[in-house]
């Protein structure tokens, strides 16, 4: 990929970030919202941040090679109980790569990990709450369903993290951490459909997970 078709792909990222706000407006009823379902972080946060830690995980840096897997533009918005969004959080994603290996040197079997795919991904939301990533889907791996960690950082309130599953993955029935969620609703909330993106001519999928967070921005 040339200099050219990296800075254009930036832009187009840029733009649909900005972009997106005007998807979902910021009347949503409190009465509509379930409180997002706090989740461990895992054993495998990345040990070693990548160099590149921008919204599009396909493309390291400026490589010519992108990585392996299904390409899912990964969104959502970042509310507080009253559907007030919150804005200036820092939201970090970390999943697997196509092969099912993190960006970590304890998960195996490294020898197969995808060297083009970062792995480890941050956005900072501006006054809709809205993020934007550029990933692949994510694929089960040893004991565990299909899976994207997110940890939120608020400007100034504690940081949270949960897990987003994927709808319709069968191993989600197994899955001991979603399957630990008690409520319904709560686990409900973390399970997402991934769909076609519409106009794509490569077969690429649109998620959207919306996080709900048990504080008031700025709070």
């Amino acid at each position: 990929m040339n200099g050219r078709a990296v800075n254009r792909r930036r832009r187009i990222l840029a733009g649909l970030g900005a972009g997106a706000v005007m998807l979902a407006a910021p009347g949503i009823f409190a009465a509509q919202l379930v409180r997002t379902p706090r989740q461990t972080a895992g054993p495998f946060y990345p040990d070693r941040l990548p160099l590149d830690t921008d919204n599009d995980l396909l493309i390291v840096n400026d490589a010519d090679t992108a990585a392996i897997g299904e390409v899912t533009w990964l969104s959502g918005r970042i509310l507080d109980l009253a559907g007030r969004p919150t804005r200036n959080a820092q939201v970090e994603i970390w999943q697997v790569d196509g092969n099912g290996v993190y960006l970590h040197s304890g998960s195996a079997p490294r020898e197969r990990r995808d060297a083009n795919f970062q792995g480890f991904g941050r956005f900072l939301t501006g006054a809709s709450g809205e993020y934007l990533f550029r990933t692949v889907k994510p694929v089960p791996y040893a004991s565990r369903t299909a899976h994207i960690h997110f940890t939120v950082k608020p400007a100034r309130a504690e940081s949270f993290t949960t897990q987003m599953y994927v709808q319709g993955e069968p191993l989600n029935e197994r899955d001991r951490l979603l399957n630990g969620i008690r409520d319904p609703q709560a686990r409900a909330s973390v399970i997402v459909p991934f769909i076609p993106l519409d106009g794509s001519t490569r077969g690429e999928l649109s998620a959207r997970f919306d996080i709900v967070l048990g504080q008031t921005p700025g709070a």
